[in-house]
């Protein structure tokens, strides 16, 4: 009988152990969380499946949890728990929940109206702070990542008169349609869940497995691909990071191919001051950046060279007037450029992002002497501020093997584990995030839980 994600075994824990902790663990939810409970009921009235959005199911509880307040890196439940909170909005609130300075941006802006479609006073200064910031002279901004990424695309595309886009087997860009393949035994599909596709992706994208210069050479010489969309490393199926000299080896050949290289650092904005590619001196064309940059108030902005600068002009003129498919109304609205100013002056800052990557280390190390202690073929992986323990013995270098490398069932018991102790670490896979306000004795106690939840898998 072939085995599914979910039923495959697990290095160093007997399955058994896994579906009896998943039981005892949902039980002890069940228990704690009356007011969700009755709040989880009442929405299945008015909202599909009982959420307004429904990546509110993903998490491991038995029902939605609610939540009443975070501030820093504390949330807490409409039942008056408290966590620790290494999930940070799945990255929206990176820089803590709520920063003061993101707060009276906030404050200050609302007496004065929050959209208007017309340019404010903010508009140079934050043009100035994300040149600074990431090395790129000129910028636009969005509303989400998706629609980054999707405007990205389609001036690529416009300036280079191709149709194709490139990506990697196992990333994330958000909702964009054209991101929405994998590969399958060397073959591109679909990726699984995707709903609604009614026209053949791989007709508009080509998809190859990350840290693979060949195989994105190959790619390449065909002359159709407008572009490489791409993480610096994959970071939503598990964590892959880039071996040495492929990120150079993928610039060098798209230029050699007159290809344009977008990197996405939606989450790898975590690698530090500047995201992974003022850290690791990364030239892209365009550069895309969400979630996190007004301090979690919706917004996305991206970036490009004065090269893509001119050329967008003349694709431009060449277009003439109407709808260029590129922007939306709410697009660079008031609140969010008086936001993003504030977020990236005083909040995403250096001497932040040294708290940040010190804790990270402290946080990843101490996972590893946990598994270490108990002989579990585990490892961890970090980004920066970002970090993952992974339940097998060696680090993936694709999205293929990160696949692999998943246990879904043992991965809920986790959650669940932590989140009943007090610790909310992201429902996907075993992503931890910290921000500003993260304290050492919160990785401590993240650390310390986990050790406790390998000793019971141990034991059983």
């Amino acid at each position: 009988m072939q085995q599914t994600e979910a039923t495959r075994s697990v290095p160093g824990i007997a399955s058994s152990a896994i579906d009896a902790m998943l039981k005892r663990e949902r039980d002890r939810f069940l228990q704690a969380n009356p007011t969700s409970a009755k709040l989880a009921e009442q929405a299945k009235a008015h909202w599909h499946n009982g959420v307004p959005m429904h990546w509110m199911l993903d998490w491991s509880t038995p029902f939605p949890l609610y939540a009443k307040e975070a501030r820093g890196a504390t949330l807490t439940d409409v039942d008056g728990h408290a966590y620790d909170d290494f999930c940070l909005g799945d990255t929206g609130s990176m820089f803590g929940h709520s920063p003061e300075p993101v707060v009276r941006a906030i404050r200050e802006q609302s007496t004065r109206g929050l959209t208007y479609m017309l340019s404010t006073e903010d508009v140079p200064v934050v043009g100035q702070l994300l040149s600074d910031m990431f090395g790129l002279p000129f910028w636009q901004v969005a509303t989400t990542a998706t629609d980054a990424n999707r405007f990205v695309i389609r001036w690529c595309r416009a300036v280079t008169k191709r149709p194709k886009v490139l990506i990697m087997s196992g990333c994330y860009h958000g909702a964009v349609d054209d991101t929405f393949l994998r590969l399958d035994n060397g073959k591109p599909a679909n990726r699984a869940g995707l709903m609604g596709q009614i026209y053949d992706l791989t007709q508009g994208t080509v998809v190859v497995e990350f840290n693979d210069l060949e195989a994105l050479e190959r790619a390449l010489k065909a002359g159709d691909v407008a572009c490489i969309l791409t993480e610096p490393a994959l970071t939503n199926i598990g964590m892959v990071l880039p071996e040495p000299g492929y990120l150079d080896g993928m610039a060098a050949l798209a230029k050699q191919y007159g290809t344009l290289l977008i990197i996405d650092e939606t989450h790898t904005i975590s690698t530090g001051y500047g995201g992974y590619t003022r850290m690791h001196n990364l030239k892209p064309d365009f550069f895309t950046l969400g979630k996190p940059v007004a301090g979690g108030i919706p917004c996305s902005v991206f970036g490009f060279t004065a090269e893509m600068a001119e050329r967008m002009r003349r694709a431009e003129a060449e277009a003439g007037p109407g709808y260029s498919g590129i922007g939306t109304t709410l697009s660079a609205n008031a609140l969010q450029l008086h936001c993003m100013r504030a977020n990236l002056s005083e909040v995403m800052t250096p001497a932040n992002y040294r708290h940040m990557l010190d804790l990270s280390e402290r946080l990843a190390r101490g996972v590893e002497a946990e598994i270490r202690k108990r002989n579990v073929p585990w490892h961890v992986s970090n980004v920066g501020a970002r970090a993952e323990f992974v339940c097998a013995p060696t680090r993936p270098k694709n999205g293929a093997e990160a696949k692999a490398a998943m246990r879904p069932q043992l991965e809920l018991a986790v959650h669940l584990y932590l989140l009943n102790r007090g610790v909310l670490i992201a429902p996907f896979h075993n992503m931890t995030l910290l921000s500003p306000a993260t304290t050492a004795a919160q990785v401590d106690h993240l650390v310390a839980t986990v050790g406790g939840c390998l000793d019971e898998l141990k034991a059983a």
